[in-house]
């Protein structure tokens, strides 16, 4: 599973559920033009346990609501 977002015209940020060491995370990563079409993975970006989702999505709701 995956999907992307455009965070500008030169870089967008990747969400992908990916399996480590038997673990699955959530992958929210900064991906950069290369250069002739080819993205590459940044330095920024976090990684957290699925579980965790249903907390990391009501802060997200929490800041879009102006509850900071």
């Amino acid at each position: 599973m995956s999907g992307a977002i455009r965070k500008n015209a030169r870089e967008e940020i990747r969400i992908t559920l990916d399996d480590f060491k038997g673990l699955q995370l959530v992958n929210l990563r900064v991906w950069f033009d290369a250069g002739n079409g080819e993205y590459r993975p940044g330095k920024q970006g976090v990684a957290f346990r699925l579980d965790l989702l249903p907390e990391v999505l009501e802060a997200l709701g929490a800041l879009e609501g102006g509850a900071a």
